[in-house]
């Protein structure tokens, strides 16, 4: 089988430097050159220069799926090594951009460099170059022996192995289509703003007059602060009918409009129930619908409706 290996940078590719550790050329080649037989098949493309994912843009998503829309008939599956800073953006907004994938892509990355003894790295790839000849289509994410839902997916812990965790879905990391089509990520101007108790909501203010579109972070399931500041800022975003989706800061359970009446100032201003996505998969998720369409019916129709198991439909 034919794997395109797209490899970003990342811990999994750093060397120590007396700076910290930084993405150096050749590492993921090395390892891969000294395990038999795993390389067979396999391509490697990388990044120049390779990132930091704590650098990774929105265009860096776009570059990702056009490498693999480009040469998509060419290869059996795909896997990007990234790091795990941003990851779980990357993973979703691959979700988002390959509509009717019918190949698996696997992200996977390390908590330690393959230069480090006691890396994680090289289980990580193995495993991942495994599932691109094995799992079923759509974007995964492959890390410390589980393969994760990658439009579900987010970091829990920043320094332990088992680093990920994702809730299941019933539906696939993928959209549904009878062929690939890439959707371009245009650069668009997000804020992701949470919501605490005294915040300065000129802040608020100031996104809804400049932003294209807005994630909301708040509190539990569905809850923000009823105070002026928080009103008018709604009022702007919905006098400029920019789109604002509303998650929750917790990191399971999601959403639920009309559960409290503290949640009233959402409803009364638009805001959209992102229910159980995380903020990777929404931000990822407005990226997407900004870049989709100008039509803000349509994109806040892509926003309300789980395209690839992102969200749990509504009953």
């Amino acid at each position: 089988m034919a794997i395109l290996l797209i490899h970003t940078g990342g811990t999994i590719g750093m060397i120590a430097t007396p700076e910290g550790f930084a993405p150096e050329p050749g590492v993921i080649e090395g390892f891969l050159d000294d395990q038999a037989g795993a390389a067979e098949g396999v391509e490697i493309r990388a990044f120049t220069p390779l990132i930091d994912s704590a650098n990774a843009t929105p265009a860096d998503w776009d570059r990702i799926a056009r490498e693999i829309a480009a040469d998509y008939d060419a290869f059996d599956g795909f896997v990007v090594t990234h790091g795990t800073d941003t990851l779980a953006y990357t993973a979703g907004a691959l979700c988002f951009a390959l509509e009717g994938l019918g190949k698996p892509v696997i992200v996977t990355g390390a908590m330690l460099p393959l230069t480090v003894e006691g890396s994680d790295g090289g289980r990580n790839l193995l495993d991942a170059l495994d599932a691109a000849r094995a799992a079923e289509p759509g974007v995964w994410v492959q890390f410390a022996g589980r393969r994760l839902h990658g439009a579900r997916v987010r970091k829990s812990h920043s320094r332990a192995f088992d680093a990920f965790n994702a809730d299941p879905s019933e539906i696939s990391p993928r959209q549904p289509g009878d062929r690939l089509r890439r959707h371009p990520i245009a650069p668009t101007r997000i804020a992701v703003l949470a919501v605490a108790p005294g915040m300065e909501e000129s802040l608020f203010e100031h996104a809804a007059q400049v932003c294209d579109g807005l994630v909301l972070r708040c509190y539990g399931s569905g809850t923000a602060p009823n105070s002026d500041g928080l009103h008018n800022a709604l009022a702007t975003a919905q006098a400029r009918d920019i789109p604002v989706i509303a998650v929750s800061q917790c990191p399971e359970g999601g959403i639920a409009f009309g559960t409290y009446a503290a949640g009233a100032v959402l409803r009364d201003h638009g805001v959209i129930d992102g229910r159980d996505m995380t903020v990777e998969a929404a931000f990822a998720k407005l990226n997407h619908a900004l870049s989709y369409s100008q039509d803000r019916t349509e994109q806040r129709a892509r926003l309300g409706r789980a395209l690839c198991g992102e969200l749990t439909p509504e009953a």
